[in-house]
């Protein structure tokens, strides 16, 4: 009985991580597409600017996306949908939200935090990411990182979706650049 209800209701860990997990009102963090950036794991002096949709089923809340083709590249991976793939689920926090995200069978995993930024539009949302890889010399594991909501928009995120990819600090949107800040390290 308990599998068929997954591991995060698992009885065990039920009322620390599985409880509430339905609670994402739509205020909060809302359906749609979301622009975001942040600083390159494997490439230190380039962003990297991603597109994921989120999206409400059976009362969870789901990220889903596709890593860059460029970034794929440039790592020596293949650029098929399947391995570009990533999908993860929202969890509330206290004061934003927390999403785990991975590519098919778990082979690379992320943690996001993120809340929300007091802006014009109330549309932006800033944390960090971290990634699931041991400590090595070279490549960062935690990062800041900056949401942008675009909704639903067709010609938005079609124009969001050219963008992806590497780019330099000067080419990113001079607003994610000041929400990330470059200047500062992150702690």
């Amino acid at each position: 009985m308990t599998t068929e209800r997954g591991v995060l209701n698992h009885p065990l860990i039920a009322d620390y991580v599985g409880t509430g997990m339905t609670d994402i009102p739509q205020d909060v963090f809302p359906d749609g597409f979301y622009r975001f950036s942040r600083l390159s794991f494997t490439e230190a002096d380039l962003i990297i600017i991603g597109l994921v949709y989120v999206y409400r089923r059976d009362k969870h809340t789901f990220i889903r996306g596709y890593e860059a083709k460029e970034a794929m590249r440039q790592q020596g991976l293949p650029t098929d949908p399947q391995t570009r793939e990533f999908r993860g689920v929202a969890l509330p926090q206290e004061d934003g939200i927390a999403a785990l995200v991975s590519h098919k069978n778990t082979m690379a995993t992320s943690f996001n935090y993120l809340s929300r930024v007091a802006s014009f539009q109330n549309h932006y949302w800033i944390g960090y990411a971290t990634r699931t890889v041991r400590e090595t010399v070279t490549g960062c594991r935690a990062a800041r990182l900056v949401y942008e909501h675009l909704g639903s928009d067709t010609g938005v995120v079609l124009d969001a979706a050219r963008s992806v990819g590497f780019c330099t600090p000067d080419e990113l949107i001079p607003y994610h650049r000041k929400l990330l800040q470059l200047d500062r390290p992150f702690a």
